[in-house]
């Protein structure tokens, strides 16, 4: 089977989409004829181990140097990895209008929340041009998380919707071996207010008593006028001596930064996956995140700390977190590794993609819809 992923980009500051897709080649790519179609946007690019990867134009030159790159390839199912972008409007048309079957991987970016952030000047507008139309042809959707099906679903555009996680390559994170609280708390994603930066920082001014000898690191990188208001912000909060801000870190530098923290904390306000949090987790270390994500397993596994959006339920949970001793992180830790090792792993995340391509191709009547 020939199967081709179209992304804007392959960047790594562009965070998730892009560390999924690295993640799922390395498996997928043993299992299927794997072609990666993407643009060249400058800067680091993750690594697509077992994918041919080829480049296209953008803008309004893309349709056209993706009709050209589908009739030579002619994959049998074509994947689009995101929404609202208009080259990936031009990507689908092109692979439609070849009768090329189509998955659309929305990666949370029709989540209530996304939907509604500048909803009259960006999302509306698109919406009516070709966001619908796209999802509402599109011959599958997938959702990594049953809440994000849910969403789906509400929108009433497109039913067919397959769940299935994204991958966590655990070979690549290995368990900490020592659970001695060490004081410092990770925070990790791309630096944008939807992940609550904000009220993380407004928590920590509340508990600056009891953060004596704490560090809060803050990883990842952002636009810079806003990084910069989050700099100012953590100075006037008088937390310029606890909280700071390292910017992205990766490979080994990344776990080794995972490993080293007592907790790891996204208090974001929508994530569809969340996929540093499976990282955290797999490397051992317990997690708070909100209810802006799907990880309500952190309870049900003992590993984490799932909780409302806000300030107030933050600083609570932080001021609980702080307090937890060295025998029970270890033990919450071990269940997250135990719950991305059975839940997962990257070897039965691309199976199921696989059975997912054969099944609306008509070579298996399973079907992941349930």
């Amino acid at each position: 089977m020939k199967v081709l992923h179209y992304i804007p980009s392959l960047a790594i500051s562009t965070g998730g989409v892009a560390a999924y897709i690295s993640v799922l080649s390395a498996e997928l790519g043993k299992l299927v004829e794997l072609h990666i179609v993407t643009s060249y946007e400058g800067g680091k690019e993750v690594e697509t181990p077992n994918a041919v990867v080829h480049r296209i134009r953008t803008g309004l030159l893309c349709y056209f140097s993706a009709k050209m790159i589908l009739s030579e390839l002619r994959p049998d199912v074509v994947h689009i990895n995101g929404c609202w972008q208009p080259q990936l409007a031009f990507f689908q048309w092109a692979a439609q209008g070849l009768r090329i079957p189509v998955v659309l991987s929305p990666h949370g970016m029709l989540e209530p929340w996304i939907v509604k952030r500048h909803f009259w000047t960006r999302k509306w507008p698109a919406i009516q041009l070709y966001q619908r139309g796209l999802v509402k042809r599109a011959d599958y959707l997938h959702a990594t998380a049953d809440a994000e099906k849910e969403n789906l679903l509400r929108l009433g555009w497109n039913s067919r919707i397959a769940v299935i996680p994204n991958a966590v390559n655990i070979v690549d994170l290995p368990l900490k071996n020592n659970w001695s609280p060490k004081r410092r708390i990770v925070f990790m994603s791309r630096l944008h207010v939807k992940k609550g930066i904000e009220l993380l920082l407004e928590a920590l001014r509340h508990l600056k008593p009891d953060l004596d000898g704490y560090e809060v690191i803050i990883a990842g990188e952002g636009e810079p006028d806003y990084v910069e208001t989050l700099k100012k912000a953590a100075i006037s909060f008088g937390l310029s001596e606890v909280v700071k801000f390292v910017g992205g870190v990766y490979g080994a530098e990344k776990v080794c930064l995972l490993q080293s923290a007592d907790f790891f904390v996204l208090p974001t306000y929508s994530e569809n996956f969340g996929i540093v949090v499976a990282e955290a987790l797999a490397c051992g270390t317990p997690v708070i995140t909100t209810h802006g994500t799907p990880w309500r397993e952190l309870e049900e596994n003992e590993c984490g700390w799932y909780i409302p959006v806000g300030v107030n339920a933050l600083e609570e949970t932080l001021k609980k977190a702080i307090s937890v001793k060295e025998k029970n992180l270890e033990r919450m830790g071990r269940n997250g590794r135990y719950l991305v090792e059975s839940s997962f792993s990257s070897q039965g995340v691309a199976l199921r993609f696989l059975q997912l391509y054969k099944d609306f191709l008509g070579k298996d009547s399973n079907h992941y819809t349930s």
